[in-house]
């Protein structure tokens, strides 16, 4: 696992070893930066189900002002705070051990990134619950290719879907903002 583009770019990060955390594949975070690009500077950006921060730290490494990173494994947080102080982000970042869907509605005025496992449906109903209720700037979920996400949640909306190989990535803004 590496950081892609930015600052830390070509930095490598540790890992959680086994199968507890599924890291977001080099070539989707990819993409998602690409999108990401024109609003990513200055901005507070939350990672949720964290691992081992690897889209949060690339957020940081591309001019984020701040990532918060919410995990609920111990082990994933020890190892994604061993890589924020590799990098010397401890200042710009905060780490959250916890069930997301509590530390969620503290953060609507930023960028969240929300990659719950897979298999949980009950984390992406109750993820996206929250993040209609406190209407974030910008949402984005993955999400297995074969899992379909409502049109409409609360105040949020889905504008864009983007799939690669297994994993989709989509998109959500407040209703009614262009």
């Amino acid at each position: 696992m590496r950081v892609i583009a930015g600052e830390f770019r070509s930095r490598r990060l540790k890992t959680v070893p086994g199968l507890e955390v599924r890291p977001t594949p080099d070539r989707l975070r990819e993409s998602l930066f690409n999108i990401l690009s024109p609003s990513i500077e200055g901005a507070v950006f939350v990672d949720a189900y964290a691992g081992c921060g690897a889209v949060g730290i690339e957020a940081l490494s591309r001019g984020a002002r701040k990532a918060v990173f919410i995990e609920r494994s111990r082990a994933a947080a020890a190892v994604l705070r061993d890589n924020l102080v590799s990098l010397g982000l401890e200042r710009k970042a905060e780490v959250i051990v916890g069930k997301a869907a509590a530390a969620l509605a503290r953060f609507a005025s930023a960028i969240v990134f929300a990659d719950p496992p897979y298999g949980l449906d009950g984390e992406y109903e109750a993820t996206l619950r929250l993040l209609g209720e406190s209407l974030p700037e910008l949402a984005i979920l993955q999400h297995h290719k074969r899992r379909t996400l409502p049109q409409r949640c609360g105040g949020i909306e889905k504008f864009r879907t983007v799939c690669q190989g297994e994993n989709c990535l989509t998109f959500y803004r407040p209703a009614g903002r262009v």
